[in-house]
């Protein structure tokens, strides 16, 4: 502990982005440092405040919504097309999304352990803690369900059991450290902009 709606052939255009602009996300932070304060656009200075007390955005995002949250590289194509999967494949909304370059996402790994600028791993983050890498992998794979009889629960907990987690990490990192050679990256993070999936991302 430490602390991808599908789209054809995985094209640069997955998902649905939007501007930076205050949203429930930002609430958290501006509320968190003061309520009665009026939101000004984001400068170098209030980023870093914002970042000061990762813990209480922690608290935050899990007061009453304890659904895990998967941390993402917002610019990775290849992420976006497994967040795209994974809303498909996630009927009934087990699992919420921040990317890893979000305020949110940033506060998240530092509440987690892990560098605000870490964007070298997944993170599941829960209320408890963290995962990363091939364990966030499997316990993501955990909640899916690609099929309507056919939960991938079983195989991702039997996977846990019959492959090293040295090994498992091995692949993952070789996936992960190649991944824009793989299939590129964006200009700008992904967000949810017409609200079709508005509660799964954070």
């Amino acid at each position: 502990l430490v602390a991808p709606r599908a789209a054809t052939a995985f094209a640069p255009t997955f998902g649905r982005h939007r501007p930076a602009a205050r949203s429930a996300t930002e609430a958290l932070y501006s509320s968190a440092a003061d309520a009665t304060t009026s939101y000004t656009p984001p400068t170098e200075q209030t980023e870093q405040n914002r970042l000061l007390e990762p813990s209480q955005v922690s608290r935050r995002v899990f007061a009453d919504d304890k659904r895990p949250v998967i941390l993402f590289d917002g610019v990775c194509n290849l992420c976006n097309g497994a967040v795209n999967t994974a809303l498909d494949w996630d009927p009934k909304g087990k699992l919420r999304f921040s990317a890893l370059q979000s305020d949110v996402g940033r506060s998240l790994l530092q509440a987690n352990g892990r560098e605000a600028d870490d964007i070298s791993s997944i993170v599941l983050v829960t209320e408890t803690g963290a995962y990363i890498k091939s364990d966030a992998i499997l316990r993501i794979t955990e909640a899916l369900t690609p099929f309507r009889l056919l939960p991938l629960k079983p195989a991702a907990r039997l996977g846990q059991w019959i492959v090293p987690k040295i090994l498992r990490d091995l692949i993952y990192d070789g996936v992960a450290n190649n991944r824009y050679d793989l299939m590129g990256k964006r200009d700008e993070c992904r967000f949810d902009a017409d609200g079709e999936f508005d509660d799964r991302f954070v």
